[in-house]
C-alpha cells in the first residue's frame, strides 16, 4: 500500500473528516522519482473545535506516528474546523472523502 492511501485512511478512520486533501509534494523536493516522503495534508474535522493549532497538529501527529518515524520526512498540516474552513474559502459545501464506488476499486487494485 502506498504511504499516501496509509496516510488518507488513517486520517479518515481518525477524524472522520468534512474535508480531507492528502498531496504528495516529493516530487517538489530532492528525491529519487516515486519517491513519498514529503506530503501536505488539509484536514476539516470537528475534533478541531475548541483546539489551538499545535494541539490539533500533535493529534494528526499522534495518528501518523508510525508514518512519521518511517519514511515520511516532512508533513505540512492544515487544519481547520467546519466554520473556519467556510470562513475562510466561502459557503461552497465541503465535499467528504469519499471511497466508494471507483475510488474504492481502484485503492483495492493498488493494494
Amino acid at each position: 500500500m502506498r504511504i499516501q492511501d496509509t496516510i488518507e485512511a488513517k486520517l479518515a478512520g481518525e477524524f472522520a473528516p468534512a474535508h480531507l486533501e492528502v498531496v504528495n509534494e516529493s516530487g517538489n523536493h530532492n528525491v529519487p522519482p516515486g519517491s513519498e516522503t514529503h506530503f501536505r495534508v488539509v484536514l476539516v474535522a470537528a475534533a478541531f473545535e475548541g483546539l489551538r493549532l499545535l494541539a490539533r497538529h500533535r493529534l494528526v501527529n499522534t495518528a501518523l506516528a508510525a508514518e512519521l518515524a518511517g519514511g515520511v520526512h516532512a508533513l505540512a498540516l492544515h487544519t481547520y474546523t467546519e466554520s473556519e474552513w467556510r470562513a475562510r474559502f466561502g459557503a461552497a459545501p465541503l465535499s467528504p472523502p469519499c471511497l466508494g464506488g471507483a475510488a474504492r476499486e481502484a485503492a483495492e487494485t493498488r493494494r
